[in-house]
C-alpha cells in the first residue's frame, strides 16, 4: 500500500475514534438511563465508524433552545405570556377528595387543575372530524390548528378548504405541523394556504446548531384551538387512514375529545410555546377564560417533551398507575414500556388493582410489535390483562384510573412518547366523564382477546428471538 494511502487510513481511523470517544463521553453525560449510556459508549468506542453517525441522529434525548414559557421565568416567552397565565389563576380548582390523588400532575404540568368546563368524549374518525370541522367553521377571531401528519388526500384538503375560508372571512388562522411527521406534505399544499392568508409554519425539530442532526425528536401533538373557547385532543393526525378509508388498514380506532372553558388555555399556551420555537413569534389574542358551565368538570393539560427537565410523560403514568385504587385501564397502539412503568403495571396489578392494558392485534410498524412480546409475559405473570384488540387497528392513546381520572392524549406506551417526542394529555377528573371512557373500554375489550401465558409459551423459538432482538432497539422506538 503506498505511503499516502497508509496515512490517509490512518488519519481516518484516527479521526473516527476521536469522534467515537468524544461521542461517548457526550453520551455519558447526556443519556438519562444507566443501561442506555453503557450500550452507546461500548459501541462508539468499539465501531465508532457506523455507531458515531447514529448516534448524532438518534442518540441524544435532551432537546436544546427549545422554551417553555411556563417554566422557564427570565425567558421573553415568559414575560410576554404572564398576564395570560394570571387570568386562568381565578379558575384554579382543588383536587376533590374522593378523586385519585393526581395532585403531583399539576407540578409535572406546571399548570393548575381547571373547573367550570365541559368535555365530550370522541369515538373514531366521523364523530372526531365533524366535531373539529365544525369548530373550523364556527371559529369568528382566531384558530390555532397543529398536527403530527397531515396529507394530501381527501380529507386534508377538507382541511385545508376550511382553514382557507375562514382566513378569507377575516379569521386569524396559524397552522403548525410536524416536519418529519409531514414530510410527505407537498409544497403546493402549504402555498395554497399561504395565499388565502392561512400563517403556517413547520415544526422544524433540527433547527438550531445543537439539534442539527437530530431527526429523531418529533412533535406529535394534535391541537385545535377556536377563539379560546373551544378545544379538541388526542389521537387522530389528518389523512383519508384516520377515517378508515384505507383498505390495507381497515377500520381505524381512535379516540379525541373536545373541551370547552378555561382549560383551553392550557391548549392555548402548548401551541404558543411550539409556534414560538417554529417562528420566533410572540402569538397574541384577545381572549379571556369563561367557565362553559356553572358545574364543569375539572381539567389538567400536561404538555409533556424532551425539553423538559423530568421525564414527564413516564413519571405522568407512573403516578397514574401508583395512584389507582380499583382499577387502570390503559390503550396505547405501541407498546415498548420503560422499565418504571412497567414496574408500575406490575406493582398496581399485585396490589390488587385490574390493570388491563389493550394493544392493537394488527401492526402497522414491525419492530414495535415484534418488541412488545418481550415485556408481555412478565406483567402476565403479575396479574396484569393483556388485550388484543380485533377489530382493525387501534390507535387511541387512553388511561382510566378508578371510576374518575380519565386521560385522552397523544402519549403512547414507548419510549419516543416518554422521552422523544413533544405530547400532550387532557386529564378530566370527572365521575360522568369516567363512566363514558368506561363504556369505550367496554366496547372495545368486547372486539379483543385476552393474551395468555400459555399463548406466549407456545410461540416458536424464532419468534421469541426475533422479539428479543427487536426489544433492544427499544430506546429509539
Amino acid at each position: 500500500m503506498p505511503i499516502t494511502r497508509k496515512r490517509a487510513v490512518f488519519a481516518a481511523v484516527f479521526v473516527a475514534h476521536t469522534l467515537g470517544i468524544l461521542s461517548s463521553i457526550d453520551a455519558l453525560m447526556s443519556t438519562r438511563t444507566a443501561p442506555g449510556a453503557v450500550a452507546w459508549i461500548v459501541s462508539l468506542s468499539t465501531f465508532p465508524y457506523v455507531t458515531v453517525p447514529v448516534y448524532w441522529v438518534f442518540g441524544r434525548n435532551r432537546f436544546n433552545g427549545y422554551v417553555i414559557g411556563r417554566r422557564e421565568d427570565d425567558s421573553r416567552l415568559y414575560r410576554e405570556l404572564a398576564s395570560k397565565m394570571a387570568l386562568v389563576e381565578e379558575h384554579a380548582t382543588d383536587l376533590p377528595s374522593d378523586q385519585p390523588k393526581l395532585d403531583v400532575l399539576q407540578h409535572l404540568a406546571k399548570l393548575p387543575l381547571l373547573g367550570g368546563n365541559r368535555a365530550e368524549l370522541l369515538i373514531d374518525g366521523e364523530a372526531a372530524f365533524d366535531s373539529m370541522l365544525a369548530g373550523i367553521d364556527n371559529a369568528r377571531h382566531y384558530l390555532l390548528v397543529q398536527f403530527y401528519i397531515v396529507r394530501d388526500d381527501t380529507l386534508g384538503r377538507e382541511l385545508k378548504r376550511r382553514l382557507e375560508a375562514r382566513a378569507r372571512a377575516g379569521v386569524r388562522v396559524h397552522f403548525l405541523y410536524d416536519e418529519i411527521g409531514s414530510y410527505r406534505l407537498p409544497r403546493r399544499y402549504i402555498a395554497e394556504l399561504r395565499a388565502a392568508g392561512v400563517e403556517v409554519r413547520p415544526f422544524h425539530s433540527t433547527q438550531g446548531s445543537g439539534n442539527r442532526f437530530q431527526l429523531n425528536f418529533r412533535n406529535h401533538r394534535k391541537i385545535i384551538v377556536a377563539d379560546g373557547q373551544h378545544g379538541w385532543v388526542g389521537g387522530f393526525n389528518v389523512g383519508d387512514e384516520y377515517l378508515g378509508r384505507d383498505p390495507r388498514i381497515g377500520q381505524w380506532r381512535d379516540t379525541h375529545m373536545k373541551v370547552s372553558g378555561p382549560a383551553v388555555f392550557s391548549l392555548q399556551l402548548s401551541f404558543l410555546e411550539d409556534w414560538h420555537w417554529a417562528s420566533g413569534e410572540l402569538l397574541d389574542f384577545e381572549w379571556q377564560p369563561a367557565p362553559a358551565a356553572a358545574n364543569g368538570v375539572p381539567v389538567l393539560m400536561l404538555p409533556s417533551g424532551p425539553a423538559d427537565r423530568f421525564e414527564t410523560a413516564s413519571l405522568m403514568v407512573q403516578h397514574a398507575l401508583a395512584s389507582a385504587r380499583t382499577r387502570a385501564w390503559i390503550a396505547s397502539p405501541y407498546f415498548v414500556p420503560d422499565e418504571s412503568v412497567l414496574n408500575a403495571l406490575k406493582l398496581a396489578a399485585l396490589r390488587g388493582v385490574d390493570v388491563r392494558v389493550l394493544i392493537p392485534e394488527r401492526p402497522d410498524n414491525l419492530l414495535t410489535w415484534l418488541a412488545a412480546y418481550a415485556f408481555i409475559g412478565p406483567l402476565l405473570e403479575a396479574g396484569v390483562h393483556v388485550h388484543r384488540y380485533q377489530a382493525g387497528f387501534l390507535h387511541g392513546k387512553t388511561l382510566l384510573i378508578d371510576d374518575s381520572g380519565a386521560a385522552v392524549g397523544t402519549v403512547n406506551l414507548d419510549n419516543r412518547s416518554f422521552r422523544l417526542n413533544f405530547e400532550i394529555t387532557a386529564w378530566v377528573l370527572d365521575e360522568a366523564f369516567g363512566g363514558d371512557m368506561a363504556r369505550m373500554f367496554e366496547a372495545d375489550f368486547a372486539r379483543s382477546r385476552e393474551m395468555s401465558l400459555d399463548e406466549l409459551r407456545a410461540l416458536p423459538w424464532w419468534f421469541r428471538a426475533a422479539s428479543r432482538t427487536a426489544h433492544l432497539t427499544a430506546p429509539v422506538l
